[in-house]
């Protein structure tokens, strides 16, 4: 279910490492706790994250939930396509579903493999 490649944060958030970048996104897990997305808000390109300060927020149907930066470093893109289309998330959380891209300003720390996370998860649902 969540792709062994990936790395994930407690709050929910996935990270794919492409050398000295980090792809975000929200995992499935977290989509599915908040049912169909209607608004997306990003950071903007050149804003800078910090690993576990908030970054951004969705809103569904059911919550708003804020978006926090599992990785430190320079916003460098943002999945524009989510201003028009927030339910890519709901569709493609861990593909067209992306949300932005933070050059690495420090290595990651602290976070979940696939197989402790799915534990989280299991743990949280219950």
């Amino acid at each position: 279910m969540n792709p062994k490649e990936l790395l994930y944060a407690k709050s929910h958030e996935w990270v794919r490492i492409e050398g000295d970048e980090a792809v975000v996104g929200i995992t499935h897990f977290a989509q599915e706790q908040l049912g169909d997305l209607t608004f997306v808000e990003l950071p903007q390109a050149g804003d800078q994250a910090e690993a576990g300060k908030e970054i951004g927020s969705v809103e569904s149907v059911k919550a708003a939930s804020e978006i926090y930066s599992p990785v430190s470093g320079e916003v460098v893109a943002v999945n524009t396509e989510l201003e028009n289309a927030p339910e890519l998330i709901n569709k493609e959380p861990f593909g067209a579903g992306w949300m932005f891209r933070v050059k690495l300003s420090a290595k990651p720390q602290g976070l979940l493999d696939a197989d402790a996370y799915a534990e989280l998860c299991a743990a949280e649902a219950h």
